[in-house]
C-alpha cells in the first residue's frame, strides 16, 4: 500500500486515494524529466566546446532545468496532483513549455527543440483531465505557431507554419487518445479494487462461516500440505493455532486413512466419501465421515498446470449419530404424546375401578394382586404425565403468585422421600447454606427437578457416603443457588451437547424427558440450569465430579444466616 504525507504544498495539493495506482507512472515521467534535463545539459556543453562558440545563457537554462527537475523528484514521495487544470501543474508541465520556449529563443543554430514538448503533453494526458490534456497542446501549439511567425519575420516562414501545424494537429491526436487510455486504465483499476474488496468481504465471510462450523474443514494439496483448516479440524489435528499451517501429514501416521482418500480423490478427479476410523491420541479411535472435492486455480496461459486442492469435510460420526438419533426420537415422543393423551383416561377408569374393587376384597392374596395394579397403574400414569410434560410445560399459563417455599426445609423433606424409595437407602449428603430463606416456586416442580438431578446423579457416582452431595448457598444478587453434586465421571462431548434436549439420552432404557423437563421448569420460573465439572473437597480430599446448578431462585424471606461456600471450588 502507498501512502502520501498528510500535509500539502499550495502548488502540488495531497493526490487523492483513487490516483494511488498512477503514482508509478508519475515517478517515471518526473525521472524522465530529469534525464532529458542532463542530456539536454551534456550535449549543448559538447556541442559547444567542440564549435568554439561558448553560450552561457543556454548552459545556464539547461543548468536550471536540470535543478528543478532534480528538486521536484526529491518531493515524488507527495503523488502526483489532482488531475484538474490548477497552478500546481506549474512546477512541471509549465516549467517544460517554458524550457522549450527558451531554448527555442536562444539557440543559435537551425537545432529546433519542440520534439521536448511531447513529454508534458503526455504528462497532462495521463495524469490530467481532457481539459488539461487539450490546454497544453494547445499550448504547445501557440509556441510553435508563435516560433514559426517570428522565424517568418526573418524570411519565408510557409514550411514552418505548415510544420507547426502538422505537429499540433498530431499532438491533439495523441493527446486524446493517451487520455482515452488512461481513462480506461482508471474505470478497469476502480473495478478491479471494487472487484478486489467484494473478494476480501467473501472471503472474511466465508472464513467465518468455516470457522464457526461444527464439521471439520481441511484444504489439502497433492503434497500431503494442510493448506488451511477450521478450529474444529485444528484440535483433531492436535494443533491450536493455524499459525502453524502450512502442516505436512505422514502417510505412515494416524492421518493415513485420510491421505489415502485425498490420493484417491487426486487421482480419479472426482468426489469422494469414506467412513474412516482413525487412531487418537488416547486409544480411542475417532470415527469420521469424510467427503472429499477437488478445487484448481484456473489457467492462466496455455500449457501451464493448474494447482489442484483437495477440500474434505470431516464430520463426527457419533456426533451423526447422536443427531439422527435425536431426530428420530424426537418424531416418536411426537408421536408418543398422542397415544399417551389416549391412554390417560382408560388408565384413569382402570385406578378407580381398582380402588373400588380394593374396597370389597378381604382376601390378602387378593389385597396384593389389588395393590400390584395399583402401583404399576401409578407407574404408567407417571410415563404418561412425563410425556404430556413435553407439550405442556412450554404452553403453560403465567404463574400463579408464588406461595413461598422454604427452601432448605423442603428440599431436606424432599431427599427423605426419595432416600426411602431409593435401592438401598442411597445416602445422600448435604450442605444446605440457606435455612429460613423462602423462595418463590411451586414445591412440586422442585421436588420434580431435584428428584430428577438426584436419580440420574446416583446412577453414575460411586457408593461411598459423600460421593453425592447437595447443596444450597447464597448469592451476592440475592438469589440462591441449588446445586447437585456427584463424582461420576466427566460426560462424553457428544452427550454434553445434548443435555438438556428431548429424547435424548446415553442410557437405552431412559426416555431423554428429565433434564429437558428441569430446564423447562427453571425457565418457567425465571431460572436457569447448568452442568459443569467441578472440584469439591471431600472426606477423601480434593474430587472432581458433576455439577447440575441451578441458579436464580429468587428470595422472598431472609434471616440472618453466616454465609459458607469454602468448600465449592470451580475447576479452574
Amino acid at each position: 500500500m502507498v501512502t502520501f504525507s498528510a500535509s500539502a504544498s499550495p502548488l502540488m495539493p495531497a493526490p487523492l486515494a483513487s490516483e494511488a495506482p498512477f503514482v508509478r507512472l508519475w515517478h517515471g515521467f518526473l525521472t524522465g524529466r530529469v534525464m532529458v534535463a542532463l542530456t539536454l545539459l551534456i550535449l549543448e556543453w559538447l556541442v559547444q566546446t567542440l564549435q568554439q562558440h561558448p553560450d552561457r545563457a543556454v548552459l545556464l537554462v539547461c543548468g536550471m532545468y536540470l535543478v528543478a527537475t532534480l528538486a521536484w523528484r526529491i518531493r515524488a514521495h507527495r503523488g502526483p496532483p489532482p488531475p484538474t487544470a490548477g497552478a500546481y501543474w506549474l512546477p512541471t508541465i509549465g516549467v517544460d513549455l517554458g524550457l522549450v520556449c527558451a531554448l527555442q529563443i536562444l539557440q543559435a543554430g537551425a537545432m529546433e527543440f519542440t520534439a521536448l514538448l511531447g513529454l508534458p503533453i503526455l504528462m497532462a494526458a495521463v495524469l490530467g483531465s481532457l481539459t488539461l490534456a487539450l490546454g497544453t497542446t494547445a499550448a504547445a501549439t501557440l509556441l510553435m505557431l508563435a516560433w514559426a511567425w517570428w522565424m517568418g519575420l526573418r524570411g519565408d516562414g510557409t514550411p514552418l507554419y505548415l510544420q507547426s501545424a502538422l505537429k499540433g494537429t498530431g499532438y491533439f491526436i495523441l493527446a486524446y487518445l493517451v487520455h482515452q487510455l488512461s481513462a480506461r486504465l482508471r474505470r478497469e483499476q476502480a473495478i478491479a479494487e471494487q472487484s478486489l474488496m467484494a473478494a476480501q468481504v467473501q472471503t472474511q465471510v466465508s472464513a467465518r462461516v468455516i470457522e464457526q462450523l461444527s464439521d471439520g474443514v481441511l484444504v489439502l494439496d497433492e503434497s500431503d500440505r494442510v493448506r488451511m483448516a477450521n478450529p474444529v479440524a485444528l484440535q483433531w489435528l492436535d494443533s491450536q493455532e493455524a499459525s502453524a499451517l502450512p502442516r505436512h501429514l505422514s502417510p505412515e501416521g494416524p492421518w493415513g486413512p485420510l491421505l489415502a482418500l485425498a490420493h484417491r480423490t487426486f487421482r480419479h478427479g472426482v468426489p469422494d466419501a469414506a467412513d474412516l476410523h482413525l487412531p487418537g491420541p488416547d486409544a480411542r479411535a475417532t470415527q469420521l465421515h469424510v467427503r472429499s472435492w477437488l478445487t484448481s486455480a484456473p489457467q492462466t496461459h496455455p500449457g501451464a498446470r493448474a494447482e489442484s486442492l483437495c477440500v474434505m469435510f470431516l464430520h463426527d460420526l457419533r456426533e451423526m449419530e447422536a443427531r439422527l438419533r435425536t431426530e428420530k426420537l424426537a418424531a416418536m415422543g411426537r408421536m408418543s404424546a398422542a397415544v399417551a393423551h389416549e391412554i390417560r383416561n382408560p388408565l384413569a377408569a382402570i385406578v378407580q375401578a381398582n380402588a373400588l374393587l380394593d374396597e370389597d376384597l378381604h382376601d390378602p392374596a387378593h389385597k396384593r394382586l389389588a395393590h400390584m395394579v395399583q402401583q404399576n397403574a401409578e407407574r404408567l400414569n407417571r410415563i404418561v404425565e412425563e410425556i404430556l410434560d413435553i407439550a405442556r410445560v412450554p404452553q403453560q399459563s403465567p404463574l400463579a403468585p408464588p406461595v413461598p417455599v422454604w427452601l432448605d426445609e423442603t428440599i431436606a423433606q424432599i431427599l427423605a422421600d426419595w432416600q426411602r424409595q431409593a435401592p438401598g437407602g442411597r445416602p445422600v449428603a448435604t450442605d444446605l447454606q440457606a435455612p429460613g430463606r423462602s423462595v418463590a416456586w411451586d414445591a412440586e416442580h422442585l421436588r420434580r427437578i431435584l428428584v430428577n438431578l438426584l436419580d440420574n446423579a446416583a446412577r453414575y457416582c460411586s457408593p461411598v457416603p459423600d460421593a453425592l452431595v447437595v447443596g444450597t448457598a447464597l448469592q451476592g444478587s440475592g438469589e440462591i443457588r441449588l446445586q447437585v453434586w456427584s463424582d461420576g465421571p466427566p460426560l462424553d462431548p457428544s452427550v454434553e451437547r445434548h443435555l438438556f434436549e428431548p429424547f435424548f439420552s446415553s442410557e437405552s432404557r431412559s426416555s431423554g424427558l428429565g433434564l429437558y423437563i428441569c430446564r423447562e421448569l427453571c425457565q418457567r420460573h425465571g431460572a436457569s440450569i447448568h452442568y459443569r465439572r467441578l472440584r469439591r473437597t471431600t472426606a477423601r480430599g480434593l474430587q472432581e465430579g458433576n455439577a447440575f446448578t441451578v441458579h436464580g431462585l429468587r428470595v422472598l424471606e431472609s434471616g440472618a444466616h453466616p454465609l459458607s461456600n469454602a468448600l465449592w471450588h470451580e475447576q479452574p
